[in-house]
């Protein structure tokens, strides 16, 4: 391991090496889990509960048929897309155990996006929640997707209450367009049909890719970053050495309330924690802020991942502030930066620390964490995790010292295989064995990092990037619409959204429609909160819209 001076100010309970050749395997941990804490609540959901045991019967029943039932070889990959449901998991584990390669799929996506990715990765099948069946069937025929499986709310539920849940989301709530799939197969019969089976064990290597997570660019084009076992692996166990004192095997509760198609909930809640044999409480829906406070009441929780906005959400409800936070042994923030005055209004509140890290979908996620013995800063992302080297690099890559801003690059086993199908795209992101993560930071003394500004020009809006040359092709198909450049605007409490600055081609065009056509085109944080018009949009003299210096 280099030498470097910020090494000194490890936590003492921290090795800055850890052994990695534990598992070879996402499957070896799921499997020692289940034999460590079988009978034990695995996973929560609207009021449904998993043990491991049960967890992995499900798991045997989904790989038994997609070995016996499908043409889907070791290596194929599958398209999993639903919102945290009982099922997501198991179908997780599921496919993993199969050696297929996942492919994380946000729901909300519309179908243009989802064609994008489906055709990318070259997916052959999909686990898709009916609600988002519409938009598969309006670009199947464009994929090479062979085998489509669909899955309901109610699923999980039980008999009567699945069924209840089921009418109420497709008969009241019309939460389900209309579809026709012929050819797709329910998951719930297929668990049901499959239950009691065993599948044969696959020989997958640290090597093989465990899952395809789609990141965007600075081009805008959504890039697939190869993630293996082995980087999973390697992150869990680097996260496990720097909380894993604080926490004790089979006896906590960890509140899932990220998305697990998002890289941080996915190794964070669904995977380090299931090896810590902790009750998952999965949150379907956190944006029903009463419901979720309802499930907070009902679950003391040990541990809680989220974002800065969530944070801000559950702070402004008088039933979270009325919560017995006595269980709460920390709150881990990512995805975006938590606010100072965020941290410090929780841990007043919840009398827990408040961490915030730092990391990637090209990393695994996690390169830095602050310390967990109490010596965090607020406004730092930590230091680097075991195993990992964190340096500074200017334009012209020359490595630079602490107290100057340089470009975030890092070396480690949790850095991704490369981009999918796109070696050029890699090359141009890794200086030697450094990923160049495109974010601009700062080191200081004492080897605490944080973020200064990010050098792509993406916005970050609610913990999810959007690049703006997407948003730009989107609202440039309006045929009223002469040029359009796109960057990020700051609400009061320093989170983004998407501003639009439009050169009319037509007058007639107005502020609403330019909303409305980029609705059904774009995933709905995407969607442009404000539209300037403008007379002439400022260029360089090649033609480029200089985004900095639109106002």
């Amino acid at each position: 391991m280099e030498n470097h001076p910020w090494f000194k100010s490890y936590p003492e309970f921290v090795n800055n090496e850890v052994s990695l050749d534990k598992y070879e395997n996402l499957v070896e941990v799921f499997d020692e889990s289940v034999k460590k804490y079988g009978s034990q609540c695995a996973y929560t959901n609207m009021g449904v509960e998993l043990t491991f045991d049960e967890v992995s019967a499900h798991v045997d029943a989904l790989v038994s048929y997609l070995q016996n039932n499908t043409n889907l070889e070791k290596g194929d990959r599958i398209g999993l897309q639903m919102p945290n449901l009982l099922q997501f998991p198991i179908t997780i584990f599921a496919c993993l155990k199969a050696g297929l390669t996942i492919v994380n799929t946000n729901p909300l996506y519309t179908a243009e996006e989802m064609r994008h990715q489906y055709k990318d990765s070259g997916v052959k099948a999909i686990i898709i929640l009916e609600n988002f069946a519409d938009k598969l069937q309006q670009i199947l025929p464009e994929t090479e997707i062979e085998l489509v499986i669909t899955t309901t709310i109610g699923d999980m539920l039980g008999g009567l209450k699945g069924a209840i849940t089921n009418f109420v989301v497709r008969k009241i709530k019309k939460m389900v367009p209309p579809f026709s799939l012929p050819d797709a197969k329910p998951l719930k019969s297929i668990l049901k049909n499959n239950a009691g089976k065993k599948p044969s064990t696959v020989d997958i290597k640290k090597s093989d890719l465990a899952f395809l997570q789609y990141t965007g660019g600075t081009t805008g084009v959504s890039k697939g970053a190869k993630l293996s076992h082995g980087n999973i692996c390697a992150n869990v166990m680097q996260v496990e050495e720097w909380i894993g004192h604080l926490f004790e095997e089979g006896k906590e509760t960890i509140i899932t309330a990220l998305p697990m198609y998002h890289i941080f909930a996915l190794t964070a809640n669904c995977v380090v924690f299931f090896r810590y044999g902790a009750k998952n409480v999965l949150i379907t829906n956190p944006r029903d802020m009463k419901a979720f406070c309802k499930d907070l009441a009902k679950h003391p929780f040990s541990i809680l991942t989220g974002v800065n906005t969530l944070f801000i959400g559950l702070l402004n409800q008088e039933a979270f502030r009325k919560l017995n936070f006595s269980a709460l042994k920390l709150s881990l923030g990512g995805g975006m930066a938590v606010q100072d005055s965020v941290a410090a209004e929780w841990e007043e509140l919840t009398n827990s620390p408040m961490l915030e890290a730092y990391g990637l979908s090209e990393t695994s996620p996690a390169v830095t964490i602050n310390p967990v013995d109490g010596s965090h800063r607020r406004g730092s992302i930590g230091l680097p995790l075991p195993n990992t080297i964190v340096k500074l690099f200017d334009d012209d890559l020359n490595e630079v010292g602490a107290g100057q801003p340089g470009e975030i690059g890092v070396k480690g086993p949790q850095v991704m295989q490369g981009y999918w199908n796109r070696d050029e795209e890699t090359a141009k992101c890794m200086h030697g064995d450094y990923f160049l993560t495109g974010d601009v930071g700062e080191v200081d003394e004492d080897g605490f990092f944080k973020i200064v500004d990010r050098k792509k020009e993406m916005i970050l809006v609610s913990g999810f990037n959007v690049y703006p040359n997407e948003v730009e092709k989107a609202i440039s198909e309006n045929p009223k619409v002469l040029d359009v450049g796109v960057r990020g605007g700051k609400n009061d409490d320093g989170t983004e959204y998407v501003m639009a600055f439009v050169v009319k081609k037509d007058s007639s065009l107005t502020e609403e429609e330019v909303i409305a056509e980029s609705r059904k085109i774009l995933t709905a944080y995407k969607v442009p909160k404000v539209v300037h018009f403008r007379d002439e949009l400022p260029k360089s003299n090649v033609g480029k819209i200089l985004r900095r210096l639109l106002e």
